[in-house]
């Protein structure tokens, strides 16, 4: 019986050899992720607004509460990092929110 390695033996393998200095079966890629923007009072409440929600659906949909919401639409605070790139996820791509709808 051949002793076939399976698709994750393989690559496991090619990780291994990799670690080890051996460059030539391994396929590389180099990745640059851009910061998430900032985003202020202002572009907080148009994103909202074309959404068409409430602050309180658009704190939900972000996992804060809405006096955070609030906090931000009044400039007092800054959505956080985390909160920003979900901004900017929604903001490319609007129909996302289907996918988080509560």
């Amino acid at each position: 019986m051949l002793n076939k390695k399976t698709a994750l033996q393989q690559s496991i393998d090619e990780a291994r050899a990799f670690l080890n200095g051996d460059e030539t079966q391994a396929e590389t890629h180099i990745i640059k992720v851009m910061p998430a923007p900032q985003y202020d009072a202002e572009m907080i409440k148009a994103v909202r607004r074309d959404l068409d929600v409430t602050q309180r659906t658009f704190a939900s949909y972000l996992s804060v509460s809405t006096r955070t919401v609030e906090s931000w639409e009044t400039g007092k605070s800054f959505p956080n990092r985390s909160a920003s790139r979900l901004i900017e996820l929604i903001v490319k791509d609007p129909n996302i929110i289907k996918l988080i709808e509560v």
